[in-house]
């Protein structure tokens, strides 16, 4: 994975991208598809 997909830098400041997976924490972030965002390493999806 890219981490330019995910992250946005700007002057001095980082800003992530995508959503955070709210059952695994800082670090593991949610894959966005096309009807939902899911997470890869617990299962968790929120439908759009």
């Amino acid at each position: 994975m890219d981490k330019k997909e995910i992250y946005e830098k700007k002057d001095e400041e980082v800003k992530r991208k995508r959503k955070i997976c709210p059952r695994c924490g800082d670090g593991v972030f949610l894959a966005d598809h096309e009807d939902r965002l899911s997470c890869g390493k617990c299962g968790y999806t929120e439908f759009k």
